[in-house]
């Protein structure tokens, strides 16, 4: 029986995170201290370290999943420690969990009973506040937008002068910005500011997103530089250029344009440097920035991940969701801004979600699961192959090996898992691989570090899906029909204004950050396996300007989650010692 992750956590021999930083190479001074466990590195590291050999760079992603997720950080982590037990110099690279989900039903994201980041507790509460300041640094600018609004309200042009201000004439109609908070609160969906009479503000509608949901958070894990100076130049231009909302001329308006950009950039101005904390095995984890990977795309930071090629052999990063989802942008979007090269893609399955793509009973979070999961059953399990292919399809059309990971859990049968590997060799993996790190730590995933090493010595011809240069509407139906394999797209009146409108403006150069579900390929989660030939519809398409991305929307995204009726918080306690229970 293996413990709770927070037992086996609290069990773990930790060392004091300057000795596991010393063994990488990383001088005292440049660490900044949070404690004996955890500690900013200085992006200045990066002039010392900068000419250093790179390492290689691993993405784990992962089939479609249930809504219980399929295990890619926990995958992550028992990689990295694998990767250590036959004596490579690895390091993982993962987002920083939102207290949302911590305490609503999924649970911290800190990895799972052996193979993990600890301390866990620290790893899921707070950190080194990086979320808290993108929280404070958002809602200074929805405090900005409030308060110009007010002020140009009653004052003249003249006025507005003599104070160095110009009216920007913002439209209440058209503001896109709104208030944030790392907890899931449904009821702050949909608010109304302004209320309690002409002296409190003037009245418009609004709502809460989560702080992850930020453009904030997005430009954090987008922001590159080969030092700190120059990493905060580029924080500081790329908050310049994020687009609020329009003025009443139907002219966008910036945060440059609101006179907040700078502060908010003060703000930000130490997430920069990127957390590190230490696997229960001792290797090195860098834990930096967690945009949504719905909204946004799902990955950790640029910065993190330039540091950790510059000190580890192998670095292995986890991108979110499905492979049509986070690693699709991990490609598209996160190494085009780098100009990094991913030398392997790890592809996590399970027999779970397979079955599910077969046809089985739906999973739900908090209820326990059909018998059809957790006694063999290979005609489900092959009806599901389809979305296994469609994914190792996918990696292989960015020219990278692929190699994938069965991650095992203690109901899954031979048959089943020697199913699974036969589909994915026919598919074309590198290798398929039976791993147990959640029950066996480094020690169960040694055969899955091995595949990995091969894969990473063979050539890898990495290529972007489109050209920057194609069309808003182009880039969109590359990925549509390559990537989820729709047989024509369809854009509703909003959706080709707000094209037009994005072009116009000179922001068609940009990327396609697609936003959907992420239990099915396409955008609606009821079509399991690999749907083909479908319409899929774009509702609206939105800009992030600052992070540098457009996001067509092809559903209702939840920005800001609600709790279930018996949340996670509630198993959450401190005991007589002081420590923190019932987190998992």
């Amino acid at each position: 029986m293996v413990p709770s992750d927070l037992e086996i956590a609290r069990a773990a021999e930790i060392h004091p995170i300057g000795e596991i930083a010393a063994q990488y190479g990383i001088q005292d001074d440049e660490l900044i201290a949070f404690g004996k466990t955890k500690a900013k590195v200085h992006l200045d590291i990066l002039k010392r370290v900068g000419a250093n050999p790179q390492g290689k760079y691993v993405d784990v992603t992962a089939i479609t999943p249930t809504p219980l997720g399929e295990g890619k950080t926990t995958t992550t982590i028992g990689l990295v420690q694998g990767l250590g037990s036959i004596g490579k110099k690895s390091i993982a690279a993962i987002r920083q969990p939102s207290m949302g989900p911590t305490f609503g039903i999924k649970g911290g994201a800190a990895g799972g009973g052996y193979s993990q980041v600890v301390p866990m507790d620290e790893f899921n509460l707070h950190l080194t506040g990086d979320i808290h300041a993108i929280s404070a640094a958002h809602n200074l600018v929805s405090a900005a937008i409030d308060a110009r609004w007010f002020h140009e309200g009653r004052m003249t042009d003249e006025r507005l002068d003599e104070i160095g201000l110009k009216r920007i004439g913002i439209d209440p109609n058209r503001i896109a910005w709104r208030r944030v908070v790392d907890i899931n609160d449904r009821a702050l969906r949909n608010i109304i500011v302004g209320l309690g009479g002409a002296l409190e503000g003037r009245p418009r509608e609004t709502g809460y997103d989560i702080t992850v949901a930020s453009e904030l958070m997005a430009i954090l894990a987008l922001t590159d530089g080969n030092d700190y100076a120059s990493a905060l130049r580029n924080l500081r231009e790329r908050c310049s250029r994020v687009v609020i909302g329009q003025s009443k001329s139907g002219a966008p308006i910036t945060l440059e344009d609101l006179g907040v950009a700078g502060a908010v950039a003060v703000l930000m101005r130490e997430t920069l440097h990127p957390t590190i904390m230490q696997t229960l095995e001792g290797q090195l984890a860098f834990v930096h920035a967690g945009p949504f990977a719905n909204i946004a795309h799902g990955n950790s930071s640029i910065l993190a991940d330039r540091v950790a090629l510059q000190l580890g052999e192998y670095v292995v990063t986890e991108s979110g969701f499905g492979a049509d989802m986070g690693m699709e942008k991990f490609f598209d979007i996160k190494c085009r801004v780098s100009d990094l090269k991913p030398d392997c893609v790890v592809l996590v399955a399970t027999v779970r979600a397979l079955k599910t793509h077969g046809g089985g009973p739906k999973v739900v979070a908090g209820r326990a699961l059909d018998r059809a999961y957790t006694e063999e059953n290979l005609p489900l399990l092959r009806a599901g192959l389809t979305n296994l292919n469609a994914h190792i399809a996918n990696a292989k059309r960015y020219g990278v090996p692929v190699v994938v990971a069965v991650n095992a859990f203690p109901t899954d049968t031979e048959h089943e898992i020697d199913l699974i590997r036969e589909a994915a060799m026919e598919a074309g993996a590198l290798d398929a691989v039976l791993t147990r790190h959640w029950s066996d730590g480094g020690e169960g995933a040694t055969r899955l570090a091995e595949a990995v090493v091969k894969a990473c010595d063979e050539p890898s011809h990495f290529k972007f899906l489109y050209p920057l240069e194609q069309s808003i509407k182009q880039k969109i139906e590359t990925i549509a029909t390559k990537i989820y394999a729709a047989g024509s797209v369809t854009y509703s009146p909003t959706a080709e204004k707000q094209i037009s409108e994005f072009e116009a403006a000179g922001y068609g150069y940009l990327p396609i950050n697609m936003a959907k579900t992420h239990l099915s390929i396409s955008h609606d989660p009821q079509l399991k396996g690999a749907p083909s030939g479908y319409e899929l519809p774009v509702r609206e398409v939105r800009a992030s300007i600052g992070a540098g991305f457009i996001y067509p929307l092809l559903g209702e995204m939840r920005t800001m989650p609600g709790l279930g009726a018996r949340p996670a918080f509630m198993d959450v306690d401190i005991d007589d010692k002081g420590e923190v229970v019932g987190l998992f």
